[in-house]
């Protein structure tokens, strides 16, 4: 499907969500921090996450914050309501958790883990899964960092993997800069 010819293109920083309909590309950076896609491939409707923490200690009641995982569920799940939508039906992809620094990370539990990065990608996939959503693509963990572009109406994330210095741990066997479909 081709670029729509008046297409918006939003770039979202951390901590930033969006959700939109056909005529939109979505951008971001990611190093630590994870970002999430949904689409819905009848509607072409679709959204992104960039959130920086697994959750925070204490939220007001009536404010959702995309910097945190927990709460950028929230936002993709109040979206979804509003548009007559069921979770199951989107196409979920996850991306970012890259290693910043030179320190080996080897964690299997999100709340023993110490390492950001590993707890974001670790809080995105039990959060997914409890609210009934599917990762059918993902691209996490690693060192260095990722760019992620989301068109919406053809449901295509592009992403390219950027790999630092330091020396490497692989998660995943994804090329770089690949377009990441089902």
């Amino acid at each position: 499907m081709q670029k729509p010819a008046h297409a918006i293109e939003i770039f979202l920083q951390p901590g930033e969500f969006y959700f939109g309909a056909q005529d939109t590309r979505i951008r971001t950076l990611l190093g630590s921090c994870v970002a999430i896609t949904m689409w819905h491939p009848k509607r072409l409707i679709g959204g992104m996450c960039h959130f920086m923490l697994p959750s925070r200690i204490v939220r007001p009641a009536d404010e959702l914050d995309g910097r945190y995982a927990d709460e950028a569920i929230e936002l993709f799940l109040r979206e979804i309501r509003m548009h007559g939508t069921r979770p199951d039906e989107y196409q979920v992809k996850l991306f970012g958790g890259g290693n910043m620094f030179n320190v080996p990370i080897h964690c299997e539990k999100e709340f023993d883990c110490k390492h950001v990065s590993c707890r974001n990608v670790m809080a995105a996939r039990r959060l997914l899964q409890q609210h009934g959503h599917k990762v059918v693509a993902e691209h996490v963990g690693m060192q260095g960092h990722r760019n992620v572009m989301f068109d919406i109406w053809s449901g295509k994330v592009w992403m390219r993997h950027v790999e630092s210095a330091l020396p490497q741990t692989k998660v995943n066997d994804l090329e770089e800069n690949q377009c990441i479909n089902s």
